[in-house]
């Protein structure tokens, strides 16, 4: 089995709806355990970071950086920095935001430079952009464009029943089992190693 561990604020429900995509991604390849881990939650689950061979870190942006309870969970995880204790793992990250942009990039940034202290092993959304032609449209995965990990978008006025859309949420599932596959490929090297 590989453990994978998606670490996730969401303020208002709808980056919950994106980590629940992730995870559903993750768990379509066989043999991946995943454990959905509310960030306010992190502390208490310690030990399932700990042990996962990969770590998906997801965040809403706001005021153009990740969440406070983002942040205050990326300065809890400074004793496993003082030992290595996730170096060479898989890590990677989805955000989302009310507007198209948002500064989205940003938060992804921030959460790949987060695991890069951490010596991990950084797994891009690996997608062409989508909608970026006359016949794309919103409904192509990757409509935002993203290279760095997975984005979407939910308008301020609708609920996480409505938003993200479902091009977004399949973005998102996207990236959840490339990570998956990309942790059991290390995995299986390790053991042929």
């Amino acid at each position: 089995m590989t453990n994978l561990a998606i670490v996730y604020h969401s303020g208002f429900g709808h980056t919950k709806v994106q980590a629940e995509a992730v995870a559903l991604g993750a768990r379509s390849v066989e043999g991946t355990n995943v454990a959905l881990i509310p960030v306010e939650e992190a502390e208490a689950h310690a030990t399932d970071i700990d042990d996962a061979d990969a770590v998906i870190f997801g965040a809403p942006t706001y005021m153009g950086s990740v969440s406070a309870p983002m942040k205050a969970f990326m300065d809890w995880s400074s004793k496993a920095w003082a030992d290595g204790r996730w170096r060479n793992k898989i890590a990677a990250g989805f955000t989302n935001s009310g507007s198209l942009s948002g500064d989205k990039l940003n938060t992804l940034v921030q959460l790949a430079i987060f695991a890069a202290q951490h010596g991990m092993i950084w797994v891009s959304l690996g997608l062409m952009p989508g909608n970026s032609t006359s016949t794309g449209s919103a409904d192509d995965l990757n409509r935002i464009g993203s290279f760095l990990g997975a984005m979407a978008q939910s308008n301020t006025d609708e609920g996480p029943d409505i938003a993200p859309i479902e091009s977004d949420r399949d973005t998102a599932e996207y990236l959840g089992r490339r990570v998956a596959e990309v942790a059991q490929a290390l995995a299986g090297a390790k053991l042929a190693a």
